[in-house]
């Protein structure tokens, strides 16, 4: 197909501690790629907490699975296993173990809404994943936020403001509202043009089915 691509919305709804969530961006990022002829989308990440009410020290992530979804210690490394594979097929390592620690992130989605409006939301986003799953780092912690705000070049100082005076709290929390009070209760939910809405780490080959399918429908 030749001429102008399509102009296309999405919306990323996500949580930074889900791995899901990295496989389904990863794959969508390699989908817009591949249908970059048909389509033009401007991606922006909305916020989901997988765990609202988790503590400041986080939790052992086997024992979080177990009492959450009564997975045994079997399961939860054969998951494991079965996450790290389909993450490195889509050149993500994924580096937890039984002993990682998961936390909450209501800070870490307050970062990304400043990111967005500073126009490095998407590197941000991509950054704490990293720093969460592959580098084992605490998406909870300042400093770390921090460090991850300036690595993709956003002010660190300003960064640590934000953080300490809880700025943009209440757009995290009406967003959340938004999403839940549109049917989302599970991520990745990846929501086309106001309109679609995909479900899940899908391969590549099924976000381009669906990416070029919308952009033919005009």
């Amino acid at each position: 197909m030749t001429g102008t691509p399509t102009p296309m919305k999405i919306d990323f709804v996500s949580d930074i501690v889900c791995p899901w969530c990295v496989i389904g961006l990863r794959a969508l990022e390699q989908a817009m790629a591949a249908s970059a002829d048909m389509v033009a989308p401007t991606i922006t990440f909305h916020p989901f907490e997988l765990n609202p009410h988790m503590p400041p020290e986080g939790q052992n992530v086997a024992e979080h699975v177990a009492e959450k979804y009564g997975a045994t210690p079997e399961q939860s490394a054969s998951n494991r296993a079965t996450i790290r594979a389909r993450a490195a097929e889509l050149g993500f390592a994924m580096t937890g173990t039984a002993e990682s620690r998961i936390y909450n992130t209501f800070d870490a989605h307050r970062l990304l809404h400043w990111a967005l409006i500073e126009g490095k939301q998407a590197a941000l986003k991509n950054r704490l994943f990293a720093l969460y799953f592959t580098e084992g780092g605490n998406p909870s912690d300042a400093d770390a936020l921090v460090m991850a705000a300036a690595d993709v070049g956003l002010d660190p100082a300003e960064a640590r403001a934000m953080l300490t005076n809880g700025r943009y709290g209440d757009d995290v929390r009406a967003e959340q509202r938004h999403w839940h009070a549109h049917g989302i209760t599970a991520v990745p939910a990846i929501v086309i043009n106001d309109r679609y809405v995909i479900m899940g780490g899908q391969p590549p080959e099924a976000f381009e089915r669906a990416l070029r399918a919308i952009a033919a429908e005009g």
